[in-house]
């Protein structure tokens, strides 16, 4: 799961969207202005920022521009108003700005544009560490096959110095993210012996909210739940 700073100088829009993302099973950082965004930005390194527009000391659109000519916007921000024009959006997003959101803010809308900032900030990643991977030898391929999972394991091709990068560039994204959170289940539910109170802890996940993903990633659930 990720680790989310939402910024907003609204007490409530910071709760609501708290609640919301922690139930998705994130971790959620508040700030209710831009000095306490710079603070959680350093201390935390937040995978994802939802930024409001209009804030008393230092606007959304200001402070995104202050961490993009720093070298500073290395995660993606999505931006949040009620009464920004398109002309703001435009320039928000001409920044650096992934997408922008309008309040009040949908829950559909909502969860779908932090799916697609997380999926852009973790293929960001995958681009950066790309060298790495490629310059990686049979050894370490062999060995990083070695450590997976069983049913991970058996969908890469055979052990060799590209290996593990076609395994997780040679599909869609979303499609190789589910199929790894799959096999990292089902490897903590066979670890612990299909405890779901055990797995809930070792995954950091509140127990409902861990039942309702292993559902949705088709998790065999009938002989291990305890």
């Amino acid at each position: 799961m990720a680790n989310i700073l939402v910024v907003d100088d609204e007490l409530g829009i910071r709760d609501l969207l708290c609640e919301i993302l922690n139930d998705e099973g994130h971790t959620v950082e508040l700030a209710e202005n831009a000095a306490q965004a710079r603070t959680a930005r350093l201390r935390e390194a937040p995978d994802l920022v939802l930024l409001d527009i209009w804030m008393p000391d230092t606007d959304g659109v200001t402070l995104l521009k202050e961490w993009s000519t720093s070298g500073a916007l290395t995660m993606p921000v999505i931006m949040m108003s009620g009464h920004a024009t398109i002309d703001t959006a435009v320039e928000a997003t001409r920044i650096g700005a992934l997408a922008f959101l309008e309040k009040p803010i949908t829950l559909q809308k909502l969860l779908k544009a932090v799916e697609q900032g997380l999926t852009r900030g973790a293929l960001r990643k995958l681009t950066q560490s790309m060298p790495s991977l490629s310059s990686m030898g049979a050894a370490a391929g062999t060995v990083a096959l070695a450590d997976m999972p069983l049913s991970v394991a058996e969908l890469a091709p055979e052990p060799g110095p590209q290996a593990t990068q076609n395994f997780m560039l040679d599909k869609p994204l979303r499609e190789g993210r589910d199929e790894y959170e799959k096999a990292y289940f089902e490897f903590h539910l066979a670890k612990e012996n299909g405890s779901m109170t055990r797995v809930a802890e070792k995954t950091g996940l509140e127990r409902t909210h861990l039942y309702r993903k292993l559902k949705q990633l088709g998790v065999d659930l009938t002989r291990k739940r305890s």
